[in-house]
């Protein structure tokens, strides 16, 4: 009973936290300013990843569906399962664990050496509300980065797969993309996808961000942070992706 009053207790203080993320999200020209540069920092430099991570689980998804079709005689269908994997759940799901790993981490650590380094103490005294100047920001830089990630994951995996099937493996070309097209519902399939990452993206930004602003004020406690960030978030993203996958996907 301990460890569930505990995760409950835990359950209501992340609650909290995101509704002052909410009630500290002022569109002022201050904020503007620090959600363009984590959008640059956690977004933008994201990209070299996300494209080689998109690339090769492109590759890999055709060399492996290209076999399991060959057997059925439907290796015609290659582009269709790449677009409905990418799209409905692989695409997602992997650019927020990269993500998680790349820029939660980093989230979680610089907040974690703001408590340290008395730095939150300090907007305290100056009367700077600290959600507000550095967690609101990272939070909504999230929450917007990621469906741009997504995009450009599964855009790098299918061109991957593209070269790799009609080069590579003989596919038609045309049939590739004709295929793709017709099976591949852009409200059903992409924007739901879209709409999985902004909430993978929030609930990785508000997990960092929860963690890290709480962390133990010393060095080691900025470890914990930051690993703690990046488990409880990656776990978290692969619950809600089988909770959203069972309620969008019929």
């Amino acid at each position: 009973m301990s460890a569930i009053a505990e995760m409950t207790r835990n359950v209501g203080k992340i609650g909290l936290f995101f509704a002052s993320i909410l009630r500290a999200s002022v569109p002022n020209a201050s904020f503007r300013a620090e959600l363009t540069k984590e959008i640059y920092k956690i977004g933008a430099r994201s990209l070299p990843i996300i494209a080689v991570g998109g690339a090769f689980v492109g590759l890999v998804l055709t060399l492996q569906g290209y076999r399991t079709l060959a057997i059925f005689g439907a290796s015609n269908s290659l582009s269709t399962l790449l677009g409905l994997s990418l799209y409905r759940e692989l695409g997602p799901v992997l650019t927020a664990l990269l993500f998680i790993g790349r820029a939660g981490s980093s989230i979680a650590a610089e907040l974690g050496l703001m408590r340290a380094t008395d730095q939150i103490t300090a907007l305290n005294l100056m009367a700077i509300d600290p959600v507000g100047k550095a967690v609101a920001p990272r939070f909504w830089a999230a929450v917007l980065s990621v469906p741009l990630l997504t995009g450009f994951f599964c855009s790098f995996a299918i061109a991957a797969s593209y070269l790799e099937a009609v080069h590579v493996l003989g596919l038609d070309a045309g049939y590739f993309w004709s295929a793709l097209k017709e099976n591949v519902d852009f409200v059903d399939d992409f924007i739901v996808a879209l709409w999985k990452s902004a909430v993978f993206g929030g609930v990785a930004a508000l997990i960092a961000s929860y963690v890290g602003f709480n962390a133990e004020p010393t060095i080691e406690g900025t470890s914990v942070a930051t690993t703690k960030a990046v488990v409880n978030a990656s776990l978290l993203v692969l619950m809600l992706n089988f909770v959203m996958s069972a309620l969008l996907f019929r």
